[in-house]
């Protein structure tokens, strides 16, 4: 006779949050291997066990995949992990990556009701330990999948596009993904270093993507050798996803902007992190880093170019941030991270010109110190100029780490409808103005996070096989069918797929 579990309540569980092993500070600041260590079996199963398994869950809620969270935990908890692995790739099939990057703290963790009294459930180190789990033993969730004979091109390897062309793949569809550059990856390749997600990470979850039979075609600009109209008609696709995001870097509009030795973290990350200009000259990919290196920003991307900075051997790097250290928008482990390796922060501090050498070169950076005022349109204190308050900060490269925009090549080379951003316009269900064409992610709201962008593919998915005419066993059945026939639906009866030649 089985026992019944005695139920957990707060004070029978762990009160402290497990903590993941990290490499020493002084150490890791010099290489790009990874940072945090992650959890080990023992440190799991301790974590495992401070889930509540609320009824409510609104952990699931939290997270835009909607991952059923409080069941890969209890699968963890009685040591059936790949039942765990299951479970999060029914919804995602990238837990090594979201376990790593995902803003948790902001999602899943954020409603934890442990966290209303303790420190929240490490959903994300939950997840990263059941994915390089996975990794290592060579599992994969792969399921039956009968060819329906429709063809679905993705724009973009990045989350959005990934995530779309899994859900695409799994209902049948042959999925051909077109990438700009010469891997497969988007962001998660470009734009992340090596300390934080590591490449070989990266490609075992593409990997999974491939055994599914999705197919990726990069080194392929869309929009320059072909367009999305031709892909509606030309080449066959009867659907398509644009999931290009948004990288076209954003400057000041400051004077010095056009010296040597200013660059976005656009081009320092991509060069470093895809390109390997930090092996320089055993890859042909150059970058000259700076000995005192200014970072403008204080989101994620501003805290990898400052960490990156410090590895490729700057003696000093430094954040300029014109809000103050509880506005930024980065995550607080990152920020944690960067204080750790040495980086000095400049709060309440704005550039107004970057100075020249006299060589074409930069020699210094003009600041104002700020004072924060009443809260602007995004809730935060605006900041506000301290009169007089001018200075010299001398460096000799600035790095704009300041925000993104829409890469404009789509829009000027079809007639997809756009937002007055320049981002690419689309309706409740992510259909944009042309016939067939759908789109998702950082290409359509801005800069969000990777798993949004996952969410956003995830829903584009949805939407994209019932336009197709694609049973979606996952809505059919939203409701109880008022009309059935042997417990069957009358609508479901006597279904065929026919294509009109």
């Amino acid at each position: 006779m089985a026992v019944k579990a005695k139920k957990k309540t707060i004070r029978t569980i762990p009160q402290a949050r497990t903590p993941a092993r990290e490499q020493d500070p002084k150490v890791r600041a010099r290489n790009f291997s990874e940072v945090s260590l992650g959890y080990t079996l023992e440190d799991a199963l301790v974590e495992a066990e401070r889930c509540l398994q609320c009824a409510d869950e609104p952990c699931v809620a939290g997270c835009p995949v909607s991952i059923d969270i409080p069941g890969f935990i209890r699968k963890i908890a009685e040591k059936h992990h790949h039942g765990a692995y299951e479970i999060i790739t029914d919804t995602n099939l990238l837990p090594s990556i979201c376990g790593r990057v995902c803003p948790q703290e902001s999602q899943c963790e954020g409603v934890c009701t442990v966290g209303a009294t303790l420190e929240p459930v490490a959903i994300g180190r939950l997840e990263r330990f059941v994915g390089d789990m996975a990794i290592r033993e060579g599992w994969s969730n792969v399921p039956y999948m009968e060819p329906n004979g429709l063809r679905v091109g993705i724009v973009g390897a990045g989350p959005a596009g990934m995530a779309c062309a899994a859900d695409m793949a799994k209902a049948g569809c042959e999925v051909v993904v077109y990438e700009a550059f010469h891997e497969p990856g988007g962001v998660l390749k470009y734009g992340i270093p090596d300390f934080r997600l590591p490449n070989d990470v990266i490609d075992a979850e593409i990997e999974k993507l491939r055994q599914l039979g999705i197919r990726f075609e990069c080194n392929t600009l869309v929009g320059r050798l072909f367009t999305l109209e031709q892909m509606r008609t030309e080449m066959g696709f009867d659907a398509v996803f644009v999931g290009t995001g948004a990288g076209y870097p954003s400057f000041m509009g400051i004077p010095g902007e056009s010296l040597n030795g200013v660059l976005s973290a656009n081009e320092l990350l991509t060069r470093c992190n895809l390109m390997k200009a930090r092996f320089f000259p055993s890859f042909d990919t150059p970058l000259q880093p700076g000995k005192r290196v200014a970072v403008i920003g204080a989101g994620n991307t501003a805290m990898d170019a400052l960490r990156v900075s410090l590895r490729l051997g700057a003696n000093s790097v430094h954040c300029i941030y014109r809000r103050s250290k509880k506005e930024a928008p980065a995550r607080v482990e990152e920020v944690h991270h960067a204080e750790e390796e040495g980086v000095d922060f400049n709060w309440l501090t704005s550039p107004v010109e970057i100075l020249d050498d006299g060589k074409g070169g930069v020699r210094a950076l003009r600041c104002i110190r700020m004072e924060l005022g009443e809260p602007d349109a995004s809730g935060r204190r605006k900041p506000v100029e301290v009169p007089g308050s001018e200075f010299e900060f001398e460096c000799d490269m600035v790095v704009f780490a300041i925000g993104t925009n829409a890469n404009p090549i789509i829009g000027q080379t079809c007639k997809i409808k756009l937002n007055k951003w320049g981002y690419l316009e689309a309706d409740e269900n992510l259909a944009t103005s042309l016939s067939g064409v759908w789109a998702g992610g950082d290409i359509v709201t801005g800069a969000a996070t990777v798993i949004k962008a996952m969410g956003a593919g995830r829903k584009a998915a949805r939407h994209m096989k019932a336009w197709l005419g694609l049973r979606d066993s996952n809505a059919v059945y939203a409701g109880e069918a008022s009309d059935t026939l042997f417990g069957i639906a009358r609508e479901e009866h006597g279904c065929a797929r026919v294509r009109v030649v």
